[in-house]
């Protein structure tokens, strides 16, 4: 009996350590504005030396996300190069003559009739909305600035800009031949 109490009071302390041992470690990796949640294994036990790698798996699907949010349009989308029907009908398409972190960031997407519409409510938008952009693991907040309606041959808004915005542009109703836009400006104070 005695001895079975040592080994839970011995198997206690170990997994106390362990968890305190991953926190601290978790503390010294992983950057303040980044959260993740981590896959533990069922019995709450982590090797030391697999602490590393875990976090670092994390980490990287982390850099991995390419995402569009507008919280005013409950939009959350995955982003994909290209401006293709293949990828407009999965994703939200980054115009590849774009940049995609710095400058004018282009992004179009369905607004009706395809399998995602994810710019379906973009005409909501007004000057002053938060738009949310996650690239290579850097979160980056724009504020629109500027909406409107273009022909489907201007393409003036996408030139790059030393300014780093964010433009996004989709078909207008029942007007084939015009575009509406929604320019954000990075916020003052981001990377």
């Amino acid at each position: 009996m005695i001895s079975i109490i040592i080994f839970i009071f011995f198997n206690q302390t170990f997994f106390i350590n362990q968890n305190q041992i991953f926190e601290n470690s978790l503390e010294k990796i992983i950057p303040d504005n980044i959260e993740i949640e981590l896959k533990i294994p069922n019995n709450n036990v982590i090797e030391p030396d697999k602490i590393q790698n875990i976090v670092e798996d994390e980490l990287n699907s982390i850099h991995n996300i390419w995402q569009i949010e507008i919280p005013k349009i409950n939009l959350i989308a995955p982003i994909s190069d290209g401006t293709s029907t293949n990828i407009m009908n999965k994703y939200v398409g980054h115009f590849e003559e774009t940049p995609k972190d710095k400058g004018n960031i282009g992004l179009a997407a369905h607004n009706r009739g395809y399998p995602v519409n994810y710019f379906q409510d973009l005409k909501l938008l007004q000057k002053g909305d938060l738009i949310i952009y996650t690239y290579n693991g850097n979160i980056s907040k724009y504020s629109v600035s500027e909406t409107g309606i273009i022909k489907d041959t201007d393409w003036s808004k996408l030139e790059n800009s030393s300014q780093d915005k964010i433009t996004l542009i989709t078909c207008v109703e029942n007007e084939p031949e015009y575009r509406r836009y929604v320019q954000a400006i990075k916020w003052k104070g981001e990377n």
